[in-house]
């Protein structure tokens, strides 16, 4: 089922990311890695660097190797346990539930536990195409899960439209025909994106899509 088209270019699918995208988690995270980095005697982390990356690329980034394995369980479990306020953006609901019987999928840096916990959390019902970082060799920001997510949708992925928030998103913008920043997105990706959408209280992705059905 083609989308429809936005300027010249026709859309066969549309691609999402998770966190910042049709979830806030916000919260969630900054609470989680506090008590992670507390736990292991760590400054604060810059999250604004490392925000989308998998949580394993992060571990890596700052522990040595033999305290790696451990450490990836035990932010796990500390995420895991922090669900209460994970809530659905506005226009989220609506956005996907304008895809029905279309092409759509998920492409996010969490596990697997951890991205079906939070979609759960928040109550969205999700496209049937997931992928997360458990699904791939090179999470984001390389553009490996959004690849991937293409191909099980069956589409190229220059016939995507692909709605992202962080600078982690950029590689997948370069391979869409259309990228689309959230309005609360980072400016690397705005700078670099099709268009931004209005803010999530005006449904800013709900009214992106109906456009492009309409």
């Amino acid at each position: 089922m083609g989308l429809g088209r936005l300027t010249d270019a026709v859309f066969e699918a549309v691609i999402f990311d998770l966190d910042g995208t049709l979830i806030d988690s916000t919260p969630a995270v900054l609470r989680s890695w506090e008590t992670w980095t507390t736990e292991y005697g760590l400054p604060p982390i810059d999250l604004l660097r490392h925000h989308g990356r998998p949580s394993a690329s992060v571990v890596r980034a700052v522990l040595p190797e033999d305290q790696q394995e451990s450490a990836m369980q035990r932010i796990s479990e500390i995420e895991l346990a922090n669900l209460h306020d994970i809530v659905v953006l506005p226009g989220a609901v609506e956005a996907l539930a304008s895809l029905t019987g279309a092409k759509s999928a998920i492409a996010t840096s969490c596990t697997v536990p951890l991205a079906e916990a939070r979609i759960a959390a928040s109550h969205l019902e999700p496209p049937s195409v997931l992928v997360t970082a458990d699904d791939v060799v090179h999470g984001k920001p390389h553009p490996e899960p959004f690849l991937l997510a293409a191909r099980r949708l069956g589409v190229k992925a220059a016939d995507t439209i692909a709605f992202g928030d962080m600078p982690n998103d950029i590689p997948m913008f370069a391979w869409v025909s259309h990228g689309v920043a959230m309005a609360n997105a980072h400016e690397q990706l705005k700078a670099v994106a099709d268009e931004t959408t209005s803010s999530n209280e005006e449904d800013g992705i709900a009214v992106v899509l109906e456009r492009l059905l309409g």
